[in-house]
Formats: structure tokens, C-alpha cells, sequence
């Protein structure tokens, strides 16, 4: 009987331990992965609807496929890194065949991988609110300038 009760309590331990973050909605950077877009369309769907038809970034892949065979494959990698989703990073993009969900720049390119967010719904685990901070790594050089660059922040486009 007392080795049964050891055995139940250590089991709670661990669940707690595990479940915890999950369940008060602790932020796990480090477990986050990229999901894709599609995944926030169930909780988010007029946010989802309205990016994927008006925002550049939801066929930013059109661009990258279009210039691909003129490009070096050291070009095409700087392509990758503003045109697509987490690329360079842990469950990002990796090519249009590996990981389609996240050939183009979808809601985790500025809201951050959204793996623990769709487990927990809870806000603290994805990047709510942006700044143009989280713009400038992809618009702030040169060839984007010419474009007339306005961010989405201030569009209402979600």
C-alpha cells in the first residue's frame, strides 16, 4: 500500500512539474517551434483571413520561387531569411519541400514560433503586441526602401 502512494505521488510530481507551464501559461522560448500559419486560423480567424488575402507577406514565396534560378545558392539563403518563416532557426523553414507551411512570411515571422501558444492559448506565449522593432530586420535596408515600406502594424490588416 505505501509503495502504491509513493508511486501515485511521485507521478503528480512529475505531471506538475511538466504541466505546470502549460497550464498558468509560462512563457518556454526554448521549447517554441513554428507551427504555421494555418495553425492560428482556428483561434484567430479573422486575423487569418484578412493576412492571407491582403498581406504581401502571405505570398512573399512568390518572389523568392521567381528569382530562385538566377540566384546563388548563398543568395537564395539571404532570400530565405526575410522571405519565409523562422529560417536559420530550431523548426523554421528549411525549403519549399521539407516545410511549406513556412515558405512565406505567416504570423510566427513577427509574432515568434507559436508551438506552445496553440497548446496553452494563453497570451504571455507568443509576441502580442509589435513595435517596428520587430519590422527592421527585414525592411530597413536598401532594396526595400524602394518598395515604400508600410508596416502592418499600422495598416489594421490584423
Amino acid at each position: 500500500m505505501r509503495r502504491t502512494a509513493l508511486g501515485i505521488t511521485i507521478v503528480l510530481w512529475f505531471a506538475l512539474a511538466f504541466l505546470a507551464p502549460l497550464i498558468i501559461g509560462a512563457q518556454v522560448p526554448s521549447e517554441a517551434r513554428y507551427v504555421g500559419s494555418a495553425e492560428c486560423a482556428d483561434c484567430h480567424p479573422g486575423e487569418y483571413e484578412r493576412f492571407m488575402e491582403h498581406a504581401n507577406k502571405a505570398k512573399s514565396d512568390h518572389s523568392v520561387r521567381l528569382m530562385a534560378p538566377k540566384l546563388t545558392p548563398e543568395e537564395l539563403r539571404e532570400c530565405f531569411e526575410c522571405h519565409t518563416t523562422g529560417y536559420g532557426r530550431p523548426g523554421g523553414f528549411r525549403s519549399f519541400e521539407e516545410t511549406p507551411e513556412l515558405g512565406h512570411v505567416g504570423c510566427e515571422g513577427c509574432h515568434g514560433p507559436g508551438s506552445v501558444h496553440v497548446l496553452t492559448g494563453h497570451p504571455d506565449d507568443i509576441i502580442g503586441s509589435l513595435t517596428l522593432d520587430a519590422c527592421r530586420p527585414c525592411h530597413e535596408d536598401e532594396r526595400v526602401q524602394v518598395i515604400n515600406f508600410k508596416p502592418l502594424i499600422y495598416s489594421g490588416a490584423h
